[in-house]
Parts: structure tokens; sequence; C-alpha cells
């Protein structure tokens, strides 16, 4: 029996990069033997043992063969016969290829090292093709490594285009494609993952409410860069650097899936965008069965952008409104979540990433305003429901037309 580590540890190491996990290889042993070293057997599709001391996975040497679509459409092998070099070569990317035995030397059949070197992405072999959740585990390590300046190799682009072509890409299931894409969203370049699907044409089969904003074109008085698809991907970029919130992101990416579908004959104008978003957005988390903190989310961002972006010329009654429908005052995380979002699709333009976006603290200033009015000892007591309500809301406006007031004084005259 010999243990080899494996994989992400190996790789992030090479690439001096933090090593969240460690998985192991165990060649020249069997299921029996493991268990009776007092391993732990866990997993579904294959058996992986969980070390006594370390709960570290270990999984025995195997093959693979594919026999049916799809990527649970495969037999799996296992055996003391089976070698390392058997096992690394089922792995989907070179880099991910290489293993460490005990003395800490590299065993390496397929140069991975070298394409660590030279920053590439490249396939083991063409069994590639055989397992669809490849194209999207490509895309997400596009974007996790593009800040290291990793590029994947032109013949697995070549082989991923080939699969989309060929229909596998269908065969993924919802909970695969939002793993992939939740990780995806956790890496400071998200929008690499999104274009490389793209590039490869799945994007299209996947996510076709984003692919449709390709092409689409903007007023370019209020969006230089003008295409809809390159605009949604710079506001990604954006939210990218404003927060790690992966939900925050993903709502800045679906804010405007409205426009892929407005009438070619309003371009470039997209009146009522904001509810055909919505629309598309709830179709779309249906569909890849996304968590309720997302949509909810993206829901609340692709209806009130507009609403925040005009924030100062908005009446004291409609801000009210808006904290209102928008749940602001019982969730002011949340809300602060939208206005990052919102802030990182005003940014995400041509020209103006590094403008300011004042309407996020006057509007965090609002909420802050009329949450900090609440009745009165002596209303609860003398008031009825309604007239306590009532009340309060009063108070309220009073408020936050004296914060307009306010504003409007120290725009004028910035030594207020």
């Amino acid at each position: 029996m010999q243990v080899y580590l494996v994989g992400g540890a190996v790789r992030d190491t090479l690439l001096e990069q933090p090593v969240k996990e460690r998985d192991w290889v165990v060649v020249g042993s069997t299921r029996e033997e493991l268990l009776r070293l007092q391993y732990r057997e866990v997993g579904r599709d294959f058996p992986v043992f969980l070390h006594p001391q370390t709960q570290e996975e270990y999984a025995l040497a195997r093959r693979e063969r594919k026999v049916a679509p799809g990527y649970r459409g495969f037999t799996v092998e296992f055996g003391p016969e089976v070698t390392l070099r058997d096992d690394l070569s089922r792995r989907d990317l070179t880099i991910n290829a290489i293993a460490q035995d005990s003395d800490g030397a590299l065993i390496d059949p397929y140069n991975g090292l070298s394409d660590l070197k030279s920053r590439v992405l490249r396939h083991v072999s063409d069994a590639f093709i055989e397992d669809p959740v490849r194209v999207l585990r490509i895309a997400r390590f596009a974007a996790r490594f593009a800040p290291l300046g990793f590029k994947i190799a032109p013949q697995t682009q070549d082989l991923m285009r080939s699969m989309v072509e060929r229909g596998e890409i269908d065969a993924l299931i919802a909970e695969r494609v939002w793993t992939e894409t939740e990780k995806a969203l956790h890496t400071s370049a998200a929008s690499q993952y999104f274009q490389t699907l793209r590039d490869c044409g799945a994007l299209a089969r996947i996510f076709p409410e984003l692919d449709a904003l390709f092409g689409v074109p903007q007023s370019p008085q209020w969006h230089p860069e003008i295409d809809t698809g390159i605009h949604t991907l710079m506001v990604l970029d954006q939210a990218c650097h404003l927060t790690t919130d992966s939900r925050t992101r993903f709502a800045s990416l679906v804010h405007d899936l409205g426009k892929g579908v407005t009438p070619p004959k309003e371009w470039p104008h997209h009146h009522g965008h904001e509810e055909r978003s919505v629309a598309l957005i709830e179709a779309l988390a249906d569909r890849l069965r996304i968590p309720s903190d997302y949509r909810d989310l993206s829901l609340i961002v692709a209806r009130f952008h507009g609403i925040v972006h005009r924030a100062f010329e908005l009446r004291a009654k409609t801000i009210l409104e808006f904290l209102e429908r928008a749940d602001a005052l019982r969730r002011p995380e949340r809300f602060s979540q939208v206005l990052i979002a919102c802030e990182a699709d005003a940014r995400g333009r041509t020209g103006f990433e590094q403008r300011t976006y004042p309407q996020h603290a006057y509007l965090s200033a609002a909420r802050a305003t009329v949450a900090a009015i609440k009745p009165a000892p002596a209303d609860i007591t003398a008031l009825n429901g309604p007239q306590i309500a009532e009340t309060l809301r009063r108070q309220r406006l009073q408020a936050l037309e004296q914060l307009r007031t306010d504003t409007k004084e120290c725009a004028a005259n910035p030594a207020i």
C-alpha cells in the first residue's frame, strides 16, 4: 500500500497559494484493508475513506470508463492492480495530475509542472470530453487563476467547443451547474468564468438569459461600452472589486437580464427592462435551483436599481416607499448588498470605473434615519394601531425631507 498527496494541494503548494484541503490516493490496497486500518468509508458514487486521525479524504486509485451520456455515465474500476498513472490519467488538467510521495518527490507523468510554469490550463487526455462537468471546472479554474496569468490551451478550448456541439453539456444537472457557478463567484475574476463559457458556446446552453445580452446595444450617452453583455461582465468585475459576497456578485450579474428581450425596434432604449429582468431571474432561479437568498437579493436589485440611481431626484415619499418595498428596515444587511450591487452597476461602464457613487451613502443614511424613528411610549398608550402607523409615517417623511434638504445644502457647499 502506497499513499500519495494529489490534486489541488500539490498544485497550490507549487503555486505558493493557500492549501484549503488535502486529498490522498491509495495505490496497491483494497477497501477491506482500509476498513481494517480504521478508515471510515463515505461517498455514494465511489468509495472515499476518512483517515481515523486527520479525517482527510483517501481514495483508492481507480480507472473510469465512459458507458453512457452525461457526467454519471461511467463505470469505475478499483483494485490493487490500478496504478498511480492510471489514476492521474483520469484527471481533468495536467496541473491537477501531479502527485507527491511520502518523501516529497513529485510524480508528474503528464507534464503538469511545465504547464504550471507556462501558466497553461491543458487537458490530460482526450478522455476529457467524456465528462461535461469539466467544461464548468475549466471555466472556474480560468476565473480562479486568471490573476496569475493562466490561459486555456487552444487544444483544450477546441475540446470544450466540441463537447457543446455534441450536446454533452446538455446532460448537466442543475445542482452541478450551480455548484461550479457559486464557486466561480467567489473568485476575484468571476467574469472570466462566464466569458470562458461564452467562448466555447456553453453560455448559450446553460445561461441563455446572459448570452442573449451580447450584441444588444444601449445608449452610448450612458453606456460608452454600448454592448449590454460587455456591460454585464464589467458590472461583475466592479462587484468583485467592491465585495467578496457571492450573493451581491450574482445580483450584479443578472440585474439587466430584461435588456436581452427588449424588442430590437426599441433599441438602444430599454424601457421596462426592470420587470422583464425580474421574470427572467425567477425562471433562471427555478431552472438551476438557485438558493433563495441569491434569488431574493437579485430580484430587489433588478426591480429597483433604476430608483437607486435616481435617488437624489426622488421625493421623501418615494424614498420611504422604496425602503419599505425593499424591506430595508428589517433587513439592513441585505439592503447594504443592494446598494453595493447598484454601485457596481453604475461603475461598470467604460470610463466610469473610478467614479464615486454618492447614492450609496445617501440611501444608507435614509434607511438609518427612518429606522431610528420609533413610536413614542405616549403614542402607544394614547393611539390605536392605524393612528400609530400614521404618526410614525408622518415623522419619517419629515425626517427624510430634512435629510434631502441637508444633502442638497452639502452638495451646494462642500465646506458644510
